[in-house]
């Protein structure tokens, strides 16, 4: 009897035993990414909360009702690197920042230039596309070079780093909400023309190849953009995991893998 008891004994420990790693395993399994973040002062435990336009191919856009995009992605495969699941927050171009600093998303990730006016307020992580100019004009137009734009109308959103840029070479900013709103203006004949990356022209015109522009170099007249992720300062930690990620993420080809789908060719490196 008493070897019975201590056989029943041993049984019934090892059920208890299994019950509890069990337990234990359901609990690591269903907390990882919120364990993962909890040292990260996320918006929300376990989830990267990502601010982006959600209107700009190929950056970041909707396909079936669903967001997509090269930096769509990127945020995906950075989020899965820091063990986290990620949270979109569709917000118009001009109001991204405002958004950071009343702190609606951990992060920015909206073809970001790293420029010194933000840098003094912001933090950036490594970057992911290093960025060149063009000026889109209609094709028919007289200008040949990206510095006839002075005195004209340049079609910009208006906290763009596009807009400084033109605004440097003397041009007047006609305002716009997107990209999209931009080309058209120039199509009308409503503005001279519109400056932004090479990428996002070539992107465009995949999309559009009947487009009324032609596009003419910045030749020096504008520096390579770094563009990267942003980050209020208080989010220090964060910006460190995020450059991490996206340096393991160059290093195993997923940067060039999802640069060529979606500008076809490799923009992500210098």
């Amino acid at each position: 009897m008493q070897r019975f008891m201590k056989k029943l004994g041993i049984a019934v420990f090892g059920v208890a035993l299994a019950v509890v790693l069990t337990a234990c395993g359901s609990n690591s399994s269903s907390s990882k990414s919120s364990a993962a973040g909890s040292n990260l002062d996320l918006q929300t435990s376990g989830t990267l909360t990502v601010g982006l336009e959600g209107t700009f191919q190929p950056y970041g856009y909707r396909k079936d009702g669903k967001l997509t995009g090269f930096e769509v992605d990127l945020a995906r495969d950075v989020a899965k690197k820091l063990g986290l699941k990620v949270k979109f927050v569709p917000t118009k171009f001009n109001s991204l920042i405002a958004g950071l600093d009343t702190n609606k998303y951990d992060v920015v990730i909206n073809n970001m230039s790293e420029t010194s006016e933000r840098k003094a307020k912001y933090l950036f992580s490594t970057p992911y596309i290093y960025s060149k100019s063009q000026l889109a004009v209609k094709k028919n137009s007289s200008i040949k070079k990206i510095t006839q734009i002075k005195g004209k109308k340049d079609a910009q959103t208006t906290t763009s780093n596009n807009a400084s840029d033109a605004k440097r070479l003397g041009a007047t900013i006609t305002p716009t909400d997107t990209f999209q709103q931009s080309i058209e203006l120039v199509e009308q004949g409503r503005a001279a023309g519109t400056i932004n990356s090479r990428e996002a022209f070539y992107a465009y015109l995949k999309q559009q190849p009947k487009a009324d522009i032609k596009l003419i170099d910045a030749n020096g007249e504008i520096k390579t953009q770094k563009i990267a992720a942003m980050f209020n300062k208080n989010h220090a930690k964060l910006q460190k995991k995020v450059s991490k990620a996206i340096d393991e993420l160059r290093k195993d080809g997923t940067l060039t893998k999802l640069s060529k789908k979606y500008f076809g060719g490799d923009v992500t490196n210098k």
